[in-house]
């Protein structure tokens, strides 16, 4: 399956999903299902915690499609449990994390707009990665 770069495109996330590898380097791997300009899509999965960061150029809407863990936005005050069916919205700039995954595979369908530029990732604290420990792209 390649990017859609047509007027259309059908998936099958779970699918996609379970072509994940029970382990990686990074703490995340995604496959991007569109990427125009305006806005890109990817499944990813998420393989450990992930410390406090945000993207300064997109906002991201996340779709739970398994497991379980916390997440918080702005605060760590306010932190939720999230399972399969929650959606996950953010702005641009809004400092998130994800520090406890309960169950997993934890894997998500994002929707990025504008298009997210991997490298579009800052770390609160430097000390915790650079965009190239934190996601790399998985080719379906």
């Amino acid at each position: 399956m390649s990017i859609a770069k047509q007027a259309f495109g059908r998936f099958h996330l779970h699918q996609i999903a379970q072509g994940f590898p029970e382990t990686a380097e990074t703490l995340l791997l995604d496959t991007y299902l569109t990427d125009e300009a305006a806005a890109s899509s990817r499944v990813f999965r998420v393989y450990r915690p992930t410390p406090p960061h945000y993207h300064a150029n997109s906002d991201e809407h996340l779709y739970v499609l398994s497991g379980r863990g916390t997440f918080w936005m702005e605060s760590s005050a306010n932190s939720e449990e999230f399972a399969p069916g929650d959606f996950l919205f953010f702005k641009r700039n809004t400092i998130h994390a994800m520090p406890d995954l309960l169950e997993g595979p934890v894997v998500f369908l994002a929707i990025d707009t504008p298009r997210r530029d991997p490298k579009d990732i800052i770390f609160v604290d430097p000390k915790d990665g650079t965009p190239d420990t934190f996601i790399r792209n998985r080719q379906p």
